[in-house]
């Protein structure tokens, strides 16, 4: 369990306040809008209204006693600047904020930001891969140029074992786990035997996943 500080309760932060309830974490949110403090209530441990550009306010808060302090302030960019980097002086251990453009990622980078999210990339992203393709069920990207695929497995594969198929000596991709009907088997070795009706999770380089499986 830790402790978050999420300060920001728009749409983005209250459906991450929610995620964040849901396991079992403890979240103190920080708002200036009081009928948005109101209505986070449920799903959140404490809950302050106040400025977070003020530094006297977030000083009340015990910056330091927070695992991850997280900004999630959407619409004005420059409160989302100032609260990040004031959460960073007064001793932010992880600092993570939201940008809504790769301009604004790096001037939070720069001011204190330890990490960026920008959500709705994000999901374009995965959007654009998943539903571009009839082989991905699901993609993670992990950086540049290496990621995660769930994809059905070849029919000239199944019954065969993962050693003989080989493809991370062919391709250098790692075949993490096998997964049917929502469930996840993590224990695959080279002897583990493929069943064409499953899908599988690959570990590699994407350009090597994508020829892999023609996607």
């Amino acid at each position: 369990m830790k402790s978050i500080l999420l300060i920001g309760v728009n749409r983005f932060g209250s459906l991450l306040a929610r995620q964040f309830h849901d396991n079992g974490h403890e979240v103190m949110a920080v708002d200036k809008d009081e009928d948005r403090i109101n209505c986070i209530l449920p799903l959140v441990t404490d809950a302050q209204i106040g400025d977070s550009t003020n530094e006297a306010f977030l000083r009340t808060l015990g910056i330091n006693n927070f695992d991850v302090c997280i900004v999630t302030i959407g619409g004005d960019f420059q409160s989302s600047l100032e609260t990040t980097s004031l959460l960073k002086e007064l001793g932010g251990r992880l600092v993570v904020s939201r940008a809504d453009r790769d301009v604004q990622a790096k001037f939070l980078l720069r001011n204190g930001a330890d990490e960026v999210i920008n959500p709705e990339k994000q999901v374009a992203e995965w959007a654009a891969i998943r539903y571009a393709s009839d082989h991905v069920l699901d993609y993670i990207r992990l950086d540049d140029d290496h990621a995660i695929f769930e994809v059905p497995i070849p029919r000239e594969w199944s019954g065969k074992s993962i050693g003989q198929i080989d493809i991370r000596k062919k391709y250098g991709i790692n075949i993490m786990a096998v997964k049917e009907n929502g469930r996840m088997n993590l224990s695959v070795t080279p002897e583990t035997v493929l069943d064409g009706n499953k899908t599988m999770l690959v570990l590699g380089e994407q350009r090597s996943i994508q020829k892999c499986f023609r996607i």
